[in-house]
């Protein structure tokens, strides 16, 4: 049995040892990339006050907003992910939520393409032929990178059209699920509240991140648009809603468990199994060599009788 037993527990532990070994070094650069198929539909709600021309006074109505965000499989490669995203903003009349740029409930509407980094998460806009309308973007757009830290990003914000500072504030917990939450403020900043016609931008928003993953598990805007004159034109608060909240929670529970086995599990296993397995192999040849040995020396003294 030790004949055979020795050397398979040699062969396994050096198998171990491997898979450990790759564990470690080659498969973080594997799984901590953004995959180059993805679809995801963010659902979000919140009430917002629009400036009714006719009369001059901001009107309250429940809203909901939309973003279908994929990304571009064929023009993908291995260092960047494109991504096309559509959003609107529409006031929720009670009927079925989607967009409709024709129906004089849509607030706002936009269509985005721009590409990131599959390990940084950064804007790209070099490596991918994006399209020639292609906007350029700077910062982390839809999320962060694998293993956030408390610290400050840039992170893109279409209306003012260029990168602002995300700083961390805090963790919290969502649902069980550690964030870190960053914060993103403006004050003020010049922009067209529609086509044509100046204004301000003023907007808080809260990001909250899961952090081994970069997803973004929750959003929350509190957004004030002026015109030049100072007249309030929009108003408006949106976060995730509670069911878009618990989907993503649950899909990334998945995301996380995946990379732990991966990252963290297999080179556990790998080292500290494959070391038991060649010490236990090394000893049983070890023990065979002796009896090995003590047989034969036996043989030789009966045989010198």
């Amino acid at each position: 049995m030790r004949k055979i037993l020795g050397p398979v527990l040699l062969g396994l532990g050096g198998f171990l040892l491997i898979a450990g070994l790759l564990g470690l070094v080659w498969a973080p650069g594997v799984v901590e990339k953004t995959p180059i198929q993805v679809e995801t539909i963010t659902m979000l709600e919140g009430q917002a006050g629009k400036l009714d021309t006719s009369t001059g006074d901001l009107v309250d109505n429940p809203i909901f907003a939309i973003s279908d965000t994929r990304t571009d499989t064929e023009l993908s490669d291995d260092d960047a992910v494109a991504w096309l995203s559509t959003s609107c903003v529409m006031i929720d009349r009670g009927g079925d939520r989607v967009c409709d740029e024709d129906s004089e409930d849509l607030i706002t509407a936009s269509v985005d393409i721009f590409a990131t980094d599959r390990v940084t998460a950064l804007a790209d806009n070099e490596t991918l032929d994006l399209p020639a309308d292609a906007v350029p973007h700077d910062g982390l757009v839809n999320k962060w990178p694998f293993g956030a830290e408390q610290e400050t990003y840039p992170y893109w914000d279409g209306t003012v059209g260029q990168a602002v500072d995300a700083a961390y504030d805090r963790t919290e917990s969502i649902e069980g699920t550690e964030t870190y939450v960053y914060r993103v403020e403006i004050d003020e900043a010049p922009i067209e509240v529609a086509e044509g016609v100046p204004g301000t931008y003023t907007t808080v928003k809260e990001i909250f991140v899961e952090p081994q993953t970069g997803a973004i598990l929750n959003q929350t805007e509190d957004q004030q648009r002026y015109l030049a004159d100072g007249t309030p034109a929009l108003d408006l608060q949106l976060a995730f809603t509670d069911e878009q909240v618990a989907q993503g929670v649950d899909d990334n529970a998945g995301d996380r468990q995946l990379l732990t086995l991966v990252t963290t599990v297999l080179p556990i296993v790998g080292f500290v199994g494959g070391a038991i397995c060649l010490v236990a192999g090394l000893l049983l040849l070890r023990g065979r060599s002796r009896t090995t040995t003590h047989s034969r020396k036996q043989d030789l003294v009966g045989a010198g009788r």
